[in-house]
């Protein structure tokens, strides 16, 4: 099945839609979600992407990411993703949104206006063989010194997104 993003200007407003591989070779700015699950310990679920994917494999990273499908609103792609890679459902929540721009280990580039969602969940995931290899759950502070010490284990926009997180001061407490 060929899938498609939708194509945006630095604003979020939609100016197209394109084959995803296409977009990402052209490393044109298109929409998209991560998702962040905590347990009730604010411990991140991390995934390690699976060994098939098209880009950097076996790294890890936040719990799910995606693109909106054209017509999908963005909590919609956040939820549906969460259940197809980790087979999970929690609330989410819209915490802030960001571009970044990255060009990864086979040429492709990430350029994103990326839409990032938390959700709290004790339940143990049920990945998606073909998408998650593996997953843990990780303290902030753990992350961040594990990062220190193999940055290379690490997706690039994994690494952006925990600094955004860190820079907007997002708190990660599950709300009451």
């Amino acid at each position: 099945m060929i899938e498609y993003v939708l194509l945006v200007d630095e604003q979020d407003h939609e100016i197209g839609i394109m084959e995803k591989m296409l977009a990402h070779e052209r490393a044109l700015l298109h929409r998209a979600i991560s998702v962040f699950v905590f347990n009730d310990k604010n411990e991140f679920l991390l995934q390690k992407r699976a060994a098939g994917k098209y880009h950097s494999p076996l790294l890890w990273t936040n719990t799910c990411c995606s693109h909106p499908r054209p017509g999908e609103t963005l909590i919609d792609a956040a939820n549906r993703r969460l259940k197809e890679e980790m087979g999970l459902s929690c609330l989410l929540t819209h915490q802030f949104s960001f571009i970044y721009k990255a060009v990864l280990e086979n040429g492709l580039t990430e350029h994103e206006f990326d839409h990032v969602f938390f959700g709290w969940s004790n339940n143990a995931p049920v990945p998606d063989p073909a998408e998650a290899a593996d997953w843990k759950y990780l303290s902030l502070e753990a992350v961040a010194s594990e990062i220190a010490i193999n940055p290379e284990a690490y997706t690039v926009w994994f690494k952006l997104l925990l600094d955004q997180i860190k820079t907007t001061g997002n708190s990660i407490q599950k709300p009451l």
